[in-house]
This record gives C-alpha cells, structure tokens and sequence, in this order.
C-alpha cells in the first residue's frame, strides 16, 4: 500500500502504487498532471441545467467538493438530529432553506458518486418530503447510478421527480461539451415543471 509519500497511479487501465520522490521539483509536475487529467465536467452539466430554469424558480447552486464535507464523522445516527459538528449544521442549514433539489450527477461502475451519497448520508429529517431529481450523465445515461441513487432517495422519504440522461458520445463528450437534443432539453424542462407541482402539492 502507499504511504504518505506514495502516489497511486492510474496509467493504461493499470494501477501501480511505490514509493515517489517528494521534490518540489516532482511534485510541480505531479501537480500539473493532476489539473490537466483530472478534468471536471459535471459544472459543464450543471451549467446546461441551471440555464434552463424557468424566470420564476430561484436557484442555489451547490457545489460538494466547495462544501468540503469529511467522510460522515457525526458521532450519532443523522435520524436523531443532534449535529455535533459546524460542518454538519451548515450543510443542514442549506438544505431546509430549500423547497427541491436537482441532483447532477455521473455515474462510476454503475454506482453514483461517493461524494454525492455521503452529502446524503449526514441528513435525514431535512430530506424528508423534498421534491428531487436527478440528471445523471454517463456512458449508458448513468442508468444505473439514477436506479440506485432513486432507492436511496425513496429510503429517506424524498419525493422523486423524473430527470433527465445524457449519454457519453450522444449528447455529451468526455471534455463536458454538451450536444443536447431536443428532447433532452424537454426532459429538463418537465422535470422543473414536475419539482414545482410536487412542491405545491406537498405545500
């Protein structure tokens, strides 16, 4: 395994772990090669989506990797609801501010992302009754990450809203340029539609 001086390596579909020298020099470049390989594309998604809005729905935009959660750390179960931790407090105090969400997320060998389901884990009464859905993006339209990430959505009583899919080399490419169609433009548009009805109807 690697140590505080390893480095894990993804080269050609292999990984090779060992131990790496720790000049400036070499981390400079390491550096350098993670900001040109570890690209984002998700904002480019969350961008295409947030554009879409009608005039009369305010939009929060939140960003997991800014919010910077730790692995969930809360010493007891979140259905309790005794938050020990400011991190967690925070994000609660977002989250009730809300009346829906609309999750953008990719999916990774058919799961969803880690990230997105920790942000999920550290709360519970605040997603209770939520109106949600999900525009997932992903080789097969994130097909089975949208099917997992929706039980556990039913799991803690939010209220689920049909999305929208974009496809790896239909509608979006590997750098995150969108070639959305008509009818995925439609599916965005049905699904604010749907949020807005579920919000009301739960008001």
């Amino acid at each position: 395994t690697c140590d505080e001086l390893g480095l894990m390596v993804w080269q050609d579909f292999m990984f090779a772990c060992h131990l790496y020298p720790s000049t400036d020099e070499f981390l400079a470049e390491v550096a350098l090669e993670v900001a040109y390989q570890a690209a984002r594309i998700g904002h480019h998604v969350a961008d295409w989506v947030r554009a879409l809005a009608p005039d009369d729905v305010e939009l929060v935009e939140v960003d997991l990797r800014e919010l910077d959660l730790p692995l969930l750390d809360e010493p007891e179960m979140p259905s309790d609801g005794h938050y020990v931790h400011e991190h967690t407090r925070r994000w609660a105090a977002v989250v009730e501010g809300l009346d829906a969400v609309v999750l953008v997320m990719p999916e990774y060998n058919r799961g969803y992302n880690a990230a997105l389901k920790n942000a999920i884990d550290y709360l519970y009464a605040e997603w209770d009754g939520m109106p949600v859905a999900c525009v997932g993006y992903g080789w097969s339209g994130a097909q089975y990450a949208r099917s997992a990430l929706r039980q556990t959505l039913e799991r803690i009583r939010m209220v689920v809203v049909e999305g929208a899919a974009l496809h790896f080399e239909w509608t979006i490419v590997l750098d995150g340029t969108l070639h959305a169609a008509a009818t995925d433009v439609a599916d965005v548009e049905r699904m604010y539609a749907g949020l807005v009805a579920a919000r009301t109807a739960s008001a």
